[in-house]
């Protein structure tokens, strides 16, 4: 693949770009355009989604990493921009004259640049060999007070997903709110344990260096020192809001990616295998371009480190598919009703496809 020719199918990725002008024109004019980056975000994504399709392409998985640069260039350029502006907006509002509306509506754009690209960005950096990309991925979620994210995900969630040791796993029936909160509750609980079973193994102490919490806590407490030099007190309350609604963003795409799909305990006690038909996809064109390619989930699954343009996308009959993008489905997931209502008889014909077989599912898994 020539030089050219990787940049050009590489751009699109590059959506997530757009947020920077946004959120400058938010902090400088407050008013009505602080809503400006949720709504290119999650609205104008769901339009081109309508208007743009389906994108069911997959390119070779064994293709040259050389011919990624293009594709990997914005994850690894988004940390310093996401510093920018969290760091900038906290300077701005502290030295301003905003409403307290605008000031929240602010946060929460920032919010949704910190959280629906920066903690996806971590995602896709985490899973990498390179150590670089991994201090990358630790940096951007230091600055969402989300550290222990990293181990929970990779020791926890891709480990025991769909089973009930993963508090990630949506339960069929359960509503985003009650599973909001009874996952701050449980992840960083599940992730201490994952460590600590870990070091055991090793024969260290859960208190030994080389347990990552140590890192996590300096980070997060680095990145509040930052917002405290640069806005004070107030700035370091701005900071802690806009982690929230970073968190909060992460944590609905969460509850849409395995809603009600859990995996089938075998006689040896033991769960099946992770199989394509354990996560929702959607191959939405443009809520993939800006969520990198999250959405083929089925794949990231199947090959955790396999770089974002490379993950594949299946046909129904392997694994299920969403009516919408996640930027959609993650706002229909905050009205529990209507969530049951689209989504509840997809579990149920997922049950039937995939275990046909199975009738006690208040018991299964």
């Amino acid at each position: 693949m020539s030089k050219v020719a990787g940049l050009r199918k590489a751009v699109p990725f590059w959506l997530s770009l757009g947020l920077v002008p946004l959120a400058v024109l938010s902090v400088t004019q407050g008013g009505w355009v602080v809503l400006a980056m949720p709504l290119y975000a999650w609205m104008m994504v769901t339009v081109l989604d309508s208007f743009l399709g389906r994108n069911e392409e997959n390119l070779e998985p064994q293709t040259d990493e050389a011919d990624l640069w293009w594709y990997r260039l914005i994850t690894l350029v988004w940390f310093p921009l996401q510093a920018g502006l969290i760091y900038g907006a906290i300077w701005w509002v502290t030295r301003s004259d905003l409403g307290g509306l605008e000031v929240i509506g602010l946060m929460f754009g920032i919010g949704v640049a910190s959280g629906t690209i920066g903690i996806v960005y971590a995602h896709e950096l985490l899973h990498q060999r390179n150590r670089a990309e991994r201090w990358l991925g630790d940096l951007l979620l230091a600055t969402v007070l989300y550290s222990h994210f990293r181990t929970e995900h990779l020791l926890v969630h891709h480990t025991h997903v769909g089973t009930p040791r993963d508090a990630v796993t949506a339960r069929y029936n359960e509503g985003f709110h009650r599973y909001f909160l009874r996952v701050l509750l449980a992840c960083p609980r599940s992730a201490w344990g994952a460590e600590a079973e870990r070091l055991a193994k090793m024969g260290r102490p859960v208190w030994h260096l080389s347990n990552p919490f140590w890192r996590y806590g300096a980070l997060q407490g680095l990145a509040l020192i930052m917002a405290y030099l640069v806005g004070g007190g107030y700035g370091v309350g701005l900071f802690v809001l806009q982690a929230s609604f970073a968190v909060w963003q992460l944590e609905l795409t969460n509850y849409v990616e395995h809603y009600g799909l859990v995996r089938q305990k075998l006689p040896n006690g033991k769960y099946e295998p992770v199989r394509p038909h354990h996560s929702w996809n959607a191959p939405h064109r443009a809520s993939n371009w800006l969520l990198i390619n999250l959405q083929r989930h089925s794949d990231h699954h199947y090959k955790p480190d396999r770089r974002f343009p490379l993950l594949q996308t299946y046909p129904e009959t392997e694994a299920p598919m969403l009516p919408m993008g996640y930027p959609a489905m993650t706002a229909l997931a905050m009205i529990p009703p209507l969530w049951r209502r689209r989504m509840n008889p997809r579990v149920r014909a997922w049950r039937r496809q995939f275990y046909p077989g199975v009738t006690a599912w208040a018991k299964a898994g």
